[in-house]
């Protein structure tokens, strides 16, 4: 047998696994839960690609940002100046600058209520808590209760968590987490963030 007859016939076998695979799922009928956590860099980029991908097909999506402030983001920036997706941003900057716990966790607290709403509104098809994920590292909030907030949106609204150390109640309760692994980065080499790829 030639090695392309053998490649066609590997790949026949492949696809028919696959195409049975898509056969047998079903729609939930619910919108899902979406992690983006770990070390690596990537969570909210690409949590901000599927912001995109729902906006293509005319979806409604909310935006709420925990932790980078008034931090200038060129995602930020292009769905405002564009006024695509409805935007809060509810954090006062990167935990290491405020150093003051009752107002961090006075500003995360407002942030989730805010997500609450506009997760329950059953406006939105999809919800992007942005970083939401360290202010459940500091325990700014507890994940019972976004869990709990998980559990009262709409049935239609789909939600993405970013952000490091996503515990484990909140991974077990997610339908997709996904780990971005850092394997090498500019800023250990002591390259500054960059516009338009870090920001």
């Amino acid at each position: 047998m030639s090695d392309a007859q053998d490649h066609k016939e590997k790949m026949q076998k492949v696809q028919a696994k696959h195409r049975k695979k898509v056969s047998e799922a079903v729609d939930p009928g619910r919108g899902l839960v979406l992690v983006n956590t770990g070390k690596g860099k990537g969570k909210s980029s690409a949590a901000f690609g599927v912001v995109v991908r729902a906006l293509g097909w005319g979806q409604k999506v909310a935006v709420v940002q925990f932790i980078k402030g008034k931090w200038k983001t060129g995602e930020r920036r292009f769905f405002q100046e564009r006024d695509l997706v409805t935007w809060h941003t509810m954090g006062e900057g990167f935990t290491w600058d405020t150093q003051d716990r009752d107002r961090d966790i006075a500003a995360a607290t407002a942030a989730f209520g805010k997500a609450c709403d506009l997760m329950a509104s059953g406006e939105y098809d999809l919800v992007l808590l942005d970083e939401i994920n360290i202010a459940l590292r500091y325990e700014y909030l507890s994940v019972e209760d976004v869990i709990k907030g998980l559990k009262a949106r709409s049935e239609k609204t789909s939600v993405v968590l970013t952000g490091r150390d996503a515990p484990q109640a909140l991974r077990d309760y997610a339908d997709l987490v996904t780990e971005m692994t850092e394997e090498k980065h500019p800023f250990q080499a002591g390259i500054k963030a960059q516009r338009g790829l870090d920001y």
